[in-house]
């Protein structure tokens, strides 16, 4: 009998290596990553504090297109990168998540440095 590999402990697994070494602070937070089937999800965390400074994801009012493609993926990455210019945030550090940087994740990501992000 073969037995399906866990994908989600997996992804846990990773998220937990990567977060061992990236920390937000207050000056330079955390831009963590979370995606599912039909929609991605973005927020800015100061780990320090334990507060979430800035969010964006494809279920916010006003949101013209498609979490679950690329597309969608860029234009959230330009809301977080909007709404870190309005706290005055400009440099983070990325958290993928334990997600591949490839697809939907790398076009968030380069969605937000084309907006003004530093990472």
């Amino acid at each position: 009998m073969v037995k399906k590999p866990d994908t989600k402990k997996a992804r846990i697994q990773r998220h937990k290596r990567v977060r061992a070494k990236i920390s937000g602070t207050p000056e330079c937070p955390r831009l963590n990553v979370f995606r599912s089937t039909k929609h991605i999800y973005a927020q800015i965390i100061d780990d320090v504090n334990g507060v979430t400074l800035a969010s964006a994801s494809s279920l916010v009012k006003g949101f013209d297109g498609d979490g679950g493609n690329c597309e969608g993926a860029r234009k959230v990455g330009q809301l977080i990168a909007k709404a870190a210019a309005e706290k005055g945030i400009t440099d983070v550090v990325f958290d993928r998540g334990g997600y591949l940087y490839h697809g939907r994740v790398k076009e968030l990501a380069e969605g937000a440095r084309e907006s003004g992000l530093n990472f």
